[in-house]
């Protein structure tokens, strides 16, 4: 990979360019964007180092690595538009829904191709990022470009019928987290907690456990048990969100999703 190219710059495209320059994996000035709102991708130009194109054609003849991020219903007409311009080049996309299956009716045989799921954490280098297990790039360029991912959060292979509930669950999931976070914020705020340090507190408690978590490998249940004493407060409140199906709350937000 010796140039990359963004069709498409917004939030989540403007954290992995961030992440990517930031690292060193990739200098400056070899990556490019493009984005329709020409105002908007300069500013974005000078904040974060890449070079604007002016067209998406401009863009792909510049880079030899793209990565489609715009919007999932603006796919089909920027294929056409590139057309036979993606020839011997590697397609990224982290467009929900456009997996590798539903390239293969738009691309040419030698467009290599890998569909990536990312969250918005990755906007501060915590992300997770899905990579479909079924893909045509070439072994060394897929390790690459898994290390140039890896600058914004963590990397996970992920079987192709196994995507949606995967994406689902981290790409949704933050939004679930952050009711969590405004909800024991407001309980902090009911008892006298001011707002902004009520949100740091929460925020921080779950950082910290999900760290906790990650780094030890131990079943959450067993770190829950190690904060629940015989007879205690956490027990107390444990049964409280049992008694109102918190669990069950989790999975149906997620049934009603994959139906």
């Amino acid at each position: 990979m010796k140039n990359l190219g963004f069709i498409g710059m917004g939030n989540m495209a403007q954290a992995l360019a961030i992440g990517f320059i930031r690292s060193g994996r990739i200098s400056k000035e070899n990556v490019f964007a493009f984005a329709p709102n020409q105002d908007k991708l300069k500013a974005n130009a000078e904040k974060i180092g890449f070079t604007p194109k002016a067209s998406v054609t401009e863009l792909v003849e510049a880079a030899d690595t793209i990565i489609m991020a715009c919007k999932p219903y603006q796919i089909e007409s920027v294929l056409k538009c590139i057309g036979d311009k993606l020839r011997g080049k590697a397609l990224i996309s982290i467009a929900a829904g456009w997996n590798y299956q539903k390239y293969l009716n738009y691309l040419n045989s030698d467009v290599r191709f890998q569909f990536v799921m990312p969250n918005t954490p990755a906007m501060v280098g915590e992300g997770v990022l899905l990579f479909e297990s079924t893909n045509s790039l070439e072994a060394n360029e897929r390790h690459e470009i898994m290390e140039l991912f890896s600058t914004t959060g963590f990397v996970q292979e992920i079987d192709s019928s196994l995507m949606g509930i995967a994406g689902t669950v981290t790409g949704c999931g933050p939004a679930f987290v952050d009711i969590m976070i405004e909800a024991y914020a407001d309980a902090a705020v009911k008892y006298g907690v001011k707002r902004s340090d009520a949100y740091k507190l929460v925020s921080q408690m779950i950082l910290g456990s999900a760290k906790l978590q990650l780094e030890t490998g131990e079943h959450p249940a067993i770190l829950k048990d190690n904060v629940c004493s015989p007879a205690g407060t956490t027990i107390r409140g444990v049964t409280a969100l049992e008694e109102n199906g918190f669990r069950n709350a989790c999975i149906k937000s997620i049934d009603v999703i994959m139906k």
